[in-house]
Formats: structure tokens, C-alpha cells, sequence
């Protein structure tokens, strides 16, 4: 029976946890046996106890969990001590952050690992379950408006009070992904004002749809400015400065913004501009999802929270799915028990069929090589210019969380309560995450 090993996430800040013990129960039953490490579920509220009580093996070490291992799950990539506890030829599926995290790709390559990169599983309708993108995507978005409003001094909704009306909170989403569509859901369902910009024409429908209002200059490059895999183009700078021009009196405006346009491979995009944070009110709140990979915000910093001079404050929140550990690691938990059913074949055996499109696209390591078409040479563009952030641009797409997060194809119908993943769903079904590592727009 092949074991799966589920580990302590050891990087820091993370909350998460690759296995419930919802999903222990149910791989036990498809054929595998699982050991938890002990702890590597408490920081998602899961107890030891519980996944002793789904039928997992609690290791006491790292090395008594990973050893014997044949699969190891992972959240974030693994690090170092994990590596070498691995046994030889044992598979890891994770998100491994392959665009700027290089060193962990060739630790486990030296380690002759067949890994897994689940950002890169394809965007296609099989793999849906497994779009570990748009599930944590999807939390990042609720969570990005939750923080703003508790940070935000007033109230969001308007209220009419016999001591005078309370005026709604005004929100403007950047960024039409699933991340920003699960925003205007949210901001819309605390009772905000909400706009939002994209330079994906499909978008519109999507978020009017949600009963907010699309912001965007709307001539003849505009209709043409989406692929045929419903990708975001590059904009000419004529554009970009129209558009800049119209965004920049209406952020003036606003209470709140929500930037949340990253590029899978590439510094995050500059949405918001120094000048443009000057020009907004004293109490508003900028909050960027994209801070992981540079920001969409100029001035913000990872991992901080501070006020500007003109009294805007700039929120540059990590890992905003880690701040809703259950839910997030329950969605992507089930994305890593999809993911595991191709991995053994239809007696049980653990025999992954590498030429399936799926673990084709996914496979980043094997035989001691990174083996992905992408990664094979070292990122230097990438390097050299790794936290900062791309000229102006418009959105790209919504980011994970992330998890940290690539561009993804905006559902095409979005309906008033977001779900996990789908290609080009509708916002009741589950959004769609950019798996394939081209760049293009959480």
C-alpha cells in the first residue's frame, strides 16, 4: 500500500495543512496509507487526534513521518531537512513557488525527487478539482475585503438612523479574477458601493452580474484585449495612460481599493502609483494581494501595515488564505486528493503515467533534473528583477493567496456566492486559475 506523508509546514507564516482529516479518511479508502506528522495540523484547528481517529499513523519526527514515504504533501515547498529525509525516487506535490523559489527545484532534483508543481496543472475541464489556484485564490479575495473593513474606521454598509444616514463604503476592485471577483461578492454583500477595472472585455458582464460597476476605457483596443484562451494582452502605453487617467480620479475617490493583478513568472504590475495613493482621503485603505510578488502598490511593504502621510494606509499582507487556515486548507486539501487518484494505477499500484497531460504539465523534477520546459534554465530576468514591481499595466488577474499567485482565466458568469474551481465558470462555480506558467493575469 503506498504511504502519503503529511508534514508540519515549517515556512514562516504558514498556516495551512495539506491534509484534513476529511480527505485522511477518504485516501485511506482509495488505496493509500497516510502519516501525519505530529502538530501538522494545529495551526488549522485539525488535532492529532483526529486524524488518528480518520486512520493516519502520527509520526513524533519529521524524519519518522518522511522516511518511508512514497508521496509527500506538502503546502509551501519543502525545505531543506524535509529534502533530505525523503527516500529515494519519492514524489512531492506542493505549491512550490517554481518561478522565484529555484533553490527548493534544485534541492529536490538533487535529491532525485519526482516533483509536482500544482500551480502548473493545466487549465482544462478534468483538472478543475485540482486548480489549487483559484480554491485558495477564491479565500484570498473574502479575506482581502475583511481585512480592509476591519481596518477601515467607519461602517460599510449605508444605515439610516434617526440621528442621520450613514453613507455606504465605496470599493474598487483591480483586478478581475477570481480573487477580484470573489472581492466584489463579498464588498457588495457588507452592503459597499463597488467598482471595478480590468482590460479583459469578458469581465464586464462578470461583474455587473454581481450588481457592481465596470470602470475601464472602453475603445476598439479594449474589445480586442483578451486572447483566445481569455488571457489578458498587454496594453499599448496610449491606453495604459487613458486608462491610467480615468483610474486616477476615481481612486481619488474611493474608501477602499483591492489590487490583485499578478503575472505568473514576473514582478507583479504596478496598478496603483505613489500619486495616486497621495490623492486618496485620510482613513482610506489600499489593500494588495499581489504583495508577494512586488505589489501592485506602489510604497507597499511585505508583511506591513502603515499609514502614508496624506492618512491612507497601505496593507501588504501575506498569505491572506493562511489567515482562514480551515477553509483554505480544506479546499486545497481536496485539490491534493484529486490530484493523488493519477498517481496510482487501477490495481491500487503506485504508477503515475507521466505522458497524462496533467502530470505532464505538472512535473517540475525527476531523475535528479529539473525536467519542466519553463524552469529548465535559470530565471535571471526573473531574478534580476524579483520584488519589483512591472511598469503600470492593467489587471492581470486575481492572486491565493495564495499562496502566491498567477494569472487566471475569470469565470463567465459569475453568480452572488463564488465556489472553488472552473475553467471559465460562472462566479457560483469554481474560478479559474492560470496553471499553465505562460504569463498573462487571483
Amino acid at each position: 500500500m503506498p504511504v502519503i506523508a503529511v508534514t508540519r509546514e515549517r515556512r514562516a507564516g504558514e498556516t495551512r495543512v495539506a491534509a484534513t482529516p476529511e480527505t485522511v479518511k477518504k485516501l485511506i479508502a482509495a488505496g493509500w496509507s497516510l502519516t501525519v506528522e505530529a502538530g501538522a495540523g494545529t495551526t488549522a484547528s485539525f488535532p492529532d487526534a483526529d486524524y488518528a481517529a480518520a486512520g493516519a499513523t502520527i509520526a513524533k519526527s519529521l524524519k519518522d513521518a518522511v522516511s518511508k514515504a512514497d508521496v509527500l504533501f506538502k503546502v509551501r515547498g519543502p525545505e531543506a531537512d524535509e529534502i533530505a529525509a525523503l527516500k529515494p525516487g519519492a514524489m512531492v506535490v506542493a505549491t512550490l513557488n517554481p518561478y522565484q523559489d529555484r533553490a527548493t527545484l534544485e534541492g529536490l532534483a538533487k535529491a532525485k525527487a519526482s516533483a509536482f508543481a500544482m500551480e502548473f496543472v493545466p487549465r482544462i475541464t478534468r483538472a478543475q478539482v485540482m486548480d489549487v489556484l483559484s480554491s485558495q485564490a477564491n479565500l484570498a479575495g473574502y479575506r482581502a475585503v475583511i481585512e480592509g473593513a476591519e481596518a477601515y474606521g467607519r461602517a460599510m454598509p449605508m444605515m439610516m438612523t434617526a440621528a442621520g444616514t450613514v453613507a455606504a463604503a465605496k470599493v474598487f476592485v483591480m483586478g478581475v479574477g477570481v480573487a477580484g471577483l470573489q472581492a466584489i461578492a463579498t464588498a457588495r454583500r457588507l452592503g459597499a458601493v463597488v467598482t471595478a477595472t480590468d482590460v479583459r472585455p469578458a469581465t464586464k458582464e462578470q461583474v455587473e452580474s454581481l450588481g457592481a460597476k465596470f470602470l475601464a476605457v472602453e475603445d476598439e483596443e479594449f474589445k480586442n484585449a483578451q486572447t483566445a484562451g481569455g488571457y489578458a494582452k498587454e496594453m499599448s502605453k496610449e491606453y495604459q495612460a487613458k486608462q491610467a487617467e480615468l483610474v486616477s480620479s476615481h481612486i481619488a475617490k474611493q474608501d477602499i481599493v483591492i489590487t490583485t493583478a499578478l503575472i505568473p513568472g514576473r514582478p507583479a504590475p504596478r496598478l496603483v502609483t505613489a500619486a495616486q495613493v497621495a490623492s486618496m482621503k485620510p482613513g482610506s485603505i489600499l489593500v494588495d494581494l499581489a504583495v508577494e510578488q512586488g505589489g501592485n502598490v506602489e510604497g507597499v511593504k511585505l508583511g506591513q501595515v502603515f499609514e502614508t502621510p496624506n492618512g491612507a494606509k497601505i496593507m501588504g499582507i501575506p498569505n491572506l488564505p493562511g489567515r482562514i487556515a480551515a477553509d483554505a486548507s480544506a479546499l486545497y486539501s481536496r485539490n491534493l486528493m484529486a490530484f493523488a487518484v493519477l498517481l496510482l494505477d487501477k490495481e491500487g499500484r503506485l504508477a503515475p503515467d507521466l505522458a497524462d497531460e496533467i502530470l505532464k504539465a505538472a512535473l517540475v523534477t525527476k531523475d535528479g533534473a529539473i525536467v519542466h520546459e519553463q524552469l529548465k534554465a535559470a530565471p535571471a530576468a526573473a531574478k534580476a528583477s524579483a520584488g519589483k514591481p512591472a511598469p503600470a499595466k492593467a489587471p492581470a488577474k486575481a492572486a491565493p493567496k495564495a499562496a502566491a499567485k498567477p494569472a487566471v482565466k475569470a469565470p463567465a458568469k459569475p453568480a452572488a456566492k463564488p465556489a472553488a474551481a472552473k475553467p471559465a465558470p460562472k462566479v457560483a462555480a469554481k474560478p479559474k486559475a492560470a496553471a499553465k506558467p505562460a504569463p498573462k493575469k487571483t
